[in-house]
């Protein structure tokens, strides 16, 4: 569902960087972008001391967080010091059980933890204190290496720039694959992590440049996602063995070429889908999948509707995300009751 009302909790002590993320994504005003209403909340009454000294002063009080749509914790104080007070862990729980989105990013993820909202459900933190999320929160199933975690209604990341990712793939997620490009465009971040990258990785991922095979490589891949790129091929034209491309490629991206490769031909297929009206037979095999067929489980898997319900939604003329997953489940059932 669409969102425009933001709460963003502060509590003391916390760091600034990360405590400024989500209202950096949302709250500058953007042509193009939805109006958000972004309420900055004292979450424990008074000014909000960051962990620099620096005084904050946020002009909303808890009652904000009964009114927003999408509710982020975007850090908290170190895990181990004073614990939320009860009356923000109430707020969080109403949020969730009337509906809203609640995230947390990085330590937030202890905050959500905190108000019982992650039982039994998977989560991410900052890579450092995953160990001690999952040994505070037994119920939790802490996922330590992933940038992010959505779960749809609860949403957690890792730690500083995670938390960019994650607000990005929010935006992604419900308003298109555009207007998240356009953000992150104008923050000069990547326009989309995989959340199942790893949260930290050896190297940067490398700018193109003569002389780099590895680059030149994943530059040359992404200019033809609609040939039958496999494994070998990426490793034969890097000049590498696949064994040392393997290794170096996990190295540099966090991730494997293979789930590497998937996961452009989807974001392609996406860009395909928003900005053509070519079928989506077309449209998958320009991506590089065999059919329609082919396409769809990994597209669903990956952006949670089908191909066409992700047109319905984000193409010329499209509704709003809540219509695609109801046509997007009807055609389900209809498909199911036919067989």
């Amino acid at each position: 569902m669409g969102f425009t009302t933001i709460a963003v909790m502060l509590f003391d002590e916390v760091p600034l960087f990360e405590a400024s993320v989500p209202i950096a994504v949302f709250g500058e005003r953007r042509s193009g972008l939805p109006d958000f209403d972004v309420r900055a909340v004292a979450a424990e009454g008074g000014p909000v001391r960051t962990d620099a000294g620096i005084a904050l002063s946020a002009p909303y009080d808890l009652d904000a967080v009964d009114e927003a749509d999408l509710v982020i914790v975007p850090t908290w104080r170190h895990p181990l010091g004073r614990p939320p007070a009860p009356e923000a862990l109430r707020a969080l729980r109403r949020a969730h059980d009337r509906g809203a989105t609640v995230v947390g990013l990085c330590l937030g993820t202890f905050v959500l933890a905190a108000a019982g909202l992650l039982d039994d459900r998977p989560a991410a933190t900052h890579w450092r204190y995953a160990p001690l999320l999952a040994s505070t929160y037994p119920r939790i199933q802490v996922k330590p290496d992933v940038l992010y975690v959505d779960e749809g209604d609860l949403l957690t990341s890792a730690g500083s720039a995670g938390g960019i990712d994650l607000c990005l793939h929010l935006i992604r997620r419900t308003y298109g694959s555009r207007l998240a490009n356009d953000i992150a465009r104008s923050m000069v971040v990547p326009p989309h992590r995989a959340g199942g990258q790893a949260q930290y990785i050896d190297h940067p991922v490398p700018v193109p440049t003569t002389g780099d095979p590895l680059g030149e490589t994943l530059e040359w891949a992404m200019r033809h996602l609609d040939r039958e790129l496999t494994v070998d091929a990426l490793s034969a034209h890097a000049m590498m063995s696949r064994r040392t491309f393997d290794r170096r490629f996990r190295q540099v991206t966090g991730t494997t070429p293979a789930q590497w490769l998937l996961h452009q031909r989807i974001l392609h297929a996406q860009r395909l889908l928003e900005t053509t009206t070519e079928p989506v037979e077309v449209v998958a095999r320009n991506a590089g999948f065999a059919s329609a067929v082919a396409l769809r489980p990994h597209f669903r898997r990956q952006v949670g509707v089908s191909p066409t319900a992700y047109r319905e939604t984000f193409g010329e003329g499209g509704h709003r995300l809540g219509s695609a997953r109801t046509r997007d489940a009807e055609d389900v059932a209809m498909n199911t009751a036919a067989r």
